[in-house]
């Protein structure tokens, strides 16, 4: 993120006029770019992920010549409660909190909830170096992921290095062992400025609306 036209204002003993019309040339040559909600911002390409099949992000960015790190927030072994425990059951459960970067800036806030009897066996080091796709010793079978947007809040948008109130998808993903039965519950939360889904449509009857989307009550 840059600073705010005013503050490069100062800084450079320039108009804002002046600045603005700066910024509009960098933009031009595809070097910083802006949107609502964040102001002016260094232009890279965005971290795409691909929701046609059940992978990690990790995978999609490794593949695409970016690399991958995790930072582990927190790390504990808790009794189940609220959409956890509607999801995975009133049971006790493994609570990851990380930070995932893309070749050292930070693009996600995650936490992964896990039944504490998949997980007993797992360590904070674990964690920190491989996904729990990876981890898992039952097979998985799928996953349903909802995606919506919202504003980003207090330590949220500073672990992510965005502006207070800015604009973030939020991602519920559910995943399933053999016989549908839910075993990792996942909340991840994007920059909308650094993050695209990528949806494969086969052709199918013309509708209103694109396939999966729905109103939210």
């Amino acid at each position: 993120m840059l600073p705010s036209e005013s503050e490069l204002s100062t800084t450079f003993d320039a108009s804002r006029v002046t600045i603005r019309k700066a910024l509009e040339v960098l933009r031009d040559e595809s070097l910083v770019d802006a949107r609502q909600g964040f102001g002016w911002y260094v232009a890279t390409d965005p971290i795409r992920q691909p929701l046609g099949r059940l992978a990690t992000i990790e995978e999609q960015m490794a593949s695409d010549g970016i690399k991958p790190e995790r930072q582990i927030l927190e790390f504990a072994f808790e009794r189940a409660k609220g959409r956890v425990a509607k999801v995975l059951g009133n049971i006790q459960v493994l609570r990851v909190k990380r930070l995932n970067l893309a070749d050292g800036e930070p693009f996600a806030l995650v936490t992964v909830w896990c039944p504490a009897n998949l997980a007993e066996h797992l360590s904070r080091a674990d964690v920190e170096r491989s996904p729990f796709y990876e981890l898992m010793n039952i097979p998985l079978t799928g996953a349903t992921q909802t995606i919506g947007a919202t504003l980003v809040e207090g330590e949220d948008a500073a672990l992510l290095g965005v502006p207070l109130g800015s604009p973030v998808l939020r991602c519920e993903r559910i995943t399933e062992s053999e016989g549908g039965k839910a075993v990792l519950l996942s909340q991840h939360v994007f920059p909308a400025h650094r993050t695209e889904f990528v949806v494969d449509l086969p052709h199918a009857a013309p509708s209103m609306a694109p396939s999966g989307l729905r109103l939210v009550e």
